[in-house]
């Protein structure tokens, strides 16, 4: 008397139903290289001699918030995850901020003592 055991149907469809197409490799490079193109805009920021910080933080800034959604889209694969996975995760960024905005508000970093370096 022998006696086999099969996994139901059920199983193989659920993972072929959440199964998405990967990206290819030159996908990979295109944001690579991109990444590579935006960090090299970064950096020639250190030639600007005459900028004020202001306009530094003005370049910088959005370059670095352009970076950190680019790898967390592509490289932590959050763009091809399920929706909860994003909504988690910008969730947890938008707390972090939060609560580092208090930190600083209780610090009373936004006094002018502190904020002399834009001028």
């Amino acid at each position: 008397m022998t006696t086999t055991t099969e996994a139901p149907a059920t199983e193989a469809n659920e993972s072929s139903d959440h199964a998405h197409e990967h990206p290819s490799d030159l996908l990979y490079v295109k944001v690579a290289l991109f990444l590579a193109v935006l960090t090299a805009l970064e950096v020639s920021t250190y030639f600007l001699n005459d900028a004020s910080t202001t306009v530094l933080v003005l370049i910088l800034f959005p370059m670095m918030i352009i970076k950190f959604v680019t790898v967390i889209m592509y490289f932590m694969h959050l763009k091809y995850d399920n929706p909860l996975f994003k909504r988690v995760f910008i969730f947890g960024l938008g707390l972090a901020t939060v609560v580092f905005l208090i930190t600083l508000t209780a610090f009373d970093f936004w006094s002018s003592e502190y904020l002399r370096f834009l001028r």
